[in-house]
């Protein structure tokens, strides 16, 4: 089952000063593998963040949740910065 991504409008914001071939990975990382099986190429994520789930594109993570037949794209960053983030928006 192919799932349809949906990006949250801060999303734009993320990726705006990430380098171009980290942009081109993450991209890469959505459609290769996201889409295709969020369940299996996923982590879920635990306590506070309980319900959403990651997936690892090197130092950076996709921050998401699975809606239906869509898989809603919450946040993208550095993983040193992205769990902190996520928990003020």
């Amino acid at each position: 089952m192919l799932f349809s991504p949906k990006y949250h409008h801060e999303i734009k914001n993320d990726v705006k000063t990430l380098p171009k071939n980290i942009k081109e990975r993450i991209r890469k990382a959505i459609e290769d593998r996201l889409i295709l099986n969020p369940l299996k190429f996923g982590e879920p994520l635990r306590y506070s963040l309980k319900g959403y789930r990651k997936l690892r594109v090197g130092d950076f993570r996709i921050i998401y949740k699975i809606e239906k037949k869509f898989v809603v794209i919450l946040k993208i960053g550095h993983r040193k910065e992205v769990y902190k983030k996520l928990g003020r928006s």
